[in-house]
C-alpha cells in the first residue's frame, strides 16, 4: 500500500479548476518532486496534501486513510502528527531563538523538550546557533532551522515548498545535502520547486501543466 495515494482529485474555484482529476502515488520512503509553470496548481496540490485544504473531488488517501473526508479540525491533527511542512518564506517567530522556534512545533504536539529541539538543530548543523534570533541568522540558517521545525515530531512525511527558492547556491547545496541524508533515513519527501536543479536530484518528478498531471520523469541517475 502505498504512503499516500491521490485519486482523480480535482480542486474547482468558481469556472476555474486549479486541479483537474490528478492522480498519483508516492510510496513510503521516496523522494518525488513536483514541478510546473506558476498556475499550474503546485501550490494547491502542496495544500491538500498538507491537510490545509480539502479537493472538490476524489479521494486522497494517507496511509490507507481517506483524509479528503475528515473535519478541518482532524486534518489539523493529522497534519501536526503526520506531516512536516517547509515553508519558502520560512514563517519563523522574530522575538524567539532558533532552539525556541524549533520548539514552537512540539508543544502543538506534545511536549516541549529543549534537548530533542537542540538535537534537531544538530541534525541540519545548526546547535551553535541554537540561541540566535532569525534577524541574526542567515537566509540559509534559518531555512535549516525550519527543517529543523519539521523533523522535530518525526512525521511520515516532509513536504517542503520551495524550498531552496530564496537562497545562494552555497545554501542550495546544504539544502539538498540535508535532504539526501533524511531520504538515506528512510523519510518520504515530497518537494515543490520551480527549480530544474532541485527537482533533478529527486527520484520522481510529477509535472503539472494546467491543473493537469502532464508527464512523470523518473531520475535514471539517482544517487542516494
Amino acid at each position: 500500500m502505498s504512503l499516500l495515494e491521490i485519486k482523480n482529485i480535482s480542486k474547482i474555484y468558481g469556472e476555474l479548476k486549479a486541479l483537474d482529476d490528478v492522480s498519483l502515488k508516492v510510496e513510503k520512503g521516496e523522494w518525488v518532486a513536483i514541478m510546473g509553470p506558476s498556475g499550474s496548481g503546485k501550490s494547491t496540490m502542496m495544500n491538500i496534501i498538507g491537510c490545509m485544504d480539502k479537493p472538490s473531488l476524489g479521494q486522497v488517501l494517507l496511509d490507507g486513510v481517506d483524509i479528503s473526508k475528515e473535519s478541518n479540525k482532524n486534518l489539523t491533527n493529522i497534519r501536526r502528527d503526520k506531516i512536516g511542512l517547509i515553508f519558502q518564506q520560512f514563517h519563523l517567530v522574530n522575538y524567539l531563538t532558533a532552539v525556541e522556534n524549533v520548539m514552537v512545533s512540539q508543544y502543538y504536539h506534545s511536549m516541549p523538550d529543549e534537548k530533542e529541539a537542540m538535537e534537531a538543530l544538530a541534525r541540519v548543523g545548526l546547535a551553535e546557533r541554537a540561541k540566535h534570533l532569525p534577524s541574526q541568522l542567515s537566509g540559509g540558517e534559518q531555512q535549516r532551522v525550519c527543517i529543523a521545525r519539521a523533523l522535530i515530531n518525526y512525521p511520515e512525511i516532509v513536504l517542503a515548498d520551495e524550498p531552496t527558492g530564496n537562497l545562494d547556491e552555497a545554501n542550495e547545496n546544504i539544502v539538498i545535502d540535508i535532504f539526501r541524508q533524511l531520504h538515506r533515513e528512510g523519510t518520504t519527501l515530497i518537494v515543490v520547486t520551480h527549480d530544474p536543479e532541485v527537482a533533478e536530484v529527486a527520484q520522481r518528478t510529477l509535472v503539472l501543466e494546467h491543473g493537469r498531471l502532464a508527464k512523470e520523469i523518473v531520475n535514471e541517475n539517482f544517487k542516494d
